[in-house]
């Protein structure tokens, strides 16, 4: 398998590879390039000074074979540690001096042409060579003419002649060779150090990487097994990007668990819901069919399979609702709205509920328009759900309050009314799917428990909050909207 450990490790160990590969031929490179100037920089310097005296001796009528001069050559080239050369016009070798001869006499032979007529055409020669086998070695050589100065006696200018001799000077090129070879080698043995110690820390680094990374992978495949109190625990102390890896595994583990558990009460709760009604519809219908019920009780059942049918109808149209906001095809919309108009209308819409209760309506509105954003439609919705509600639960001839406030670019809707007070351990679950608190599941049969769930959706939609309080016998829902 071509895991993760696998690729980082090799990715950082070319790269640290190619880092050092190229960190030692730069260095490789320019100490070579320096010794190598030191030696050429000594040599073009001892030159200098031996042609000075050359041209000096020469110009006050010294031979190039005067023993006083070849003496001086061998003197410079055993403090120097080079081998000079002092050869005629045509190449002709006169006095040779040097370590590099290996006691060996070359006076009387000839250096190469081409080295001779570069140096009369350039006036100056430089070059690595053996010159042709003259050397035991490989050397770095300079070249330069000797001339006679001469005075005009009328000027008093000096001028050169043409060249009367040729003068080299050789150091063996070994020593910078050698000085390379030492300095790869050394490179060598320190990359491969180098290298050993990346290569445990990478390895150290990349396990600490990957091993979370397995765990939780391990924790997954058990979670999608049904495993669902899988969780990683190992990493979560950890504050890097690896620990707030596995607190989110653990947060979407949780919220996962959590949508499992909803999923089966809702199951649960539809066959209750389902349940109930159709038991009640088969009895009635089985004791008609089989004349248990009476011929002058038929009608007062038929009633009763009818009132369990609708809602049944109910149920089902609430549940098609439901899964309709929670499509993901499902767009919310966004346009401008009276909030005002819209509370209203719906009070009129329930004006026969509240008058069947007898219920005294107050009101706490804006004297004008509260234009919101949002879906008026749905919005309709959550006030004829939450209205509905309130009417259903108030007592007969209570008090049902409308109040809508603006603060913060929010506008506030407020819908309470009086009647049983809500315990409080109901409260955090009053928004539940198939919720119905104990003591109206009796008196209100046809709740299907689905009303608040369905508001509290709608509102999630347009990312807005609602609230519930009760207390005294006084229960009032408030949600937001975003006012224009």
């Amino acid at each position: 398998m071509n895991s993760m450990y696998r690729r980082m490790m090799t990715v950082m160990i070319c790269l640290i590879a190619l880092c050092m590969l190229l960190l030692g031929t730069g260095f490789a490179a320019l100490s070579y390039r320096y010794h190598q100037g030191e030696v050429r920089q000594t040599i073009q310097r001892d030159i200098t000074y031996i042609s000075n005296y050359a041209n000096a001796a020469v110009s006050e009528g010294a031979t190039l074979n005067s023993e006083s001069f070849r003496s001086y050559l061998s003197s410079v080239a055993l403090i120097s540690d080079t081998t000079i050369l002092l050869c005629q016009t045509d190449g002709t070798i006169v006095h040779a001096t040097g370590k590099d001869l290996a006691g060996r006499s070359i006076t009387g032979l000839q250096i190469p042409t081409w080295a001779a007529a570069s140096l009369l055409n350039n006036m100056d020669f430089e070059a690595t060579t053996s010159f042709n086998n003259l050397f035991n070695t490989e050397c770095f050589v300079t070249g330069v003419p000797i001339v006679t100065y001469i005075m005009d006696p009328l000027t008093g200018d000096t001028a050169t002649s043409s060249p009367t001799g040729l003068l080299f000077i050789a150091a063996d090129a070994t020593s910078a060779i050698s000085f390379l070879t030492n300095t790869i080698q050394l490179f060598l043995v320190t990359a491969a150090v180098v290298l050993l110690i990346s290569l445990v820390i990478c390895s150290v680094t990349v396990q600490r990487m990957t091993d979370p990374l397995k765990v939780m992978k391990d924790a997954a495949h058990k979670f999608a097994r049904g495993e669902v109190g899988t969780r990683v625990t190992q990493f979560a102390a950890r504050k890097d990007e690896i620990g707030e890896l596995a607190v989110a595994f653990n947060a979407m583990a949780d919220s996962l668990a959590q949508a499992e558990q909803k999923r089966s009460e809702f199951v649960a709760n539809v066959s209750h819901e389902l349940k109930t009604p159709m038991t009640t519809i088969a009895g009635f219908a089985d004791g008609i069919l089989d004349g248990t019920i009476p011929p002058d009780k038929e009608r007062e059942s038929l009633q009763v399979i009818s009132s369990e049918t609708r809602r049944l109808s109910r149920l089902v149209r609430r549940m098609l609702e439901l899964s309709r906001l929670q499509s993901s095809e499902r767009v919310a919309a966004q346009e401008q709205f009276d909030a005002e108009e819209v509370l209203l209308r719906v009070l009129v819409s329930l004006e026969a509920k509240i008058t069947e209760k007898d219920l005294d309506v107050e009101t706490d509105l804006p004297p004008g328009p509260v234009m919101v954003w949002g879906d008026p439609d749905a919005v309709t919705q959550v006030c004829y759900n939450l209205l509905d509600n309130a009417v259903k639960f108030s007592s007969p001839g209570g008090r049902l309050t409308l109040k809508i406030t603006t603060r913060g670019g929010k506008a506030y809707i407020a819908i309470g009314n009086q009647g049983e007070t809500i315990p409080a351990d109901q409260l955090t679950h009053i928004f539940d799917r198939f919720h119905k608190a104990d003591s109206s599941r009796s008196a209100h049969k046809e709740g299907v428990g689905l009303g608040l769930y369905i508001v509290k959706t709608i509102l999630n939609t347009y990312k807005e909050d609602i609230t519930v309080t009760s207390q005294d016998g006084y229960t009032e829902f408030t949600f937001t909207l975003s006012e224009v």
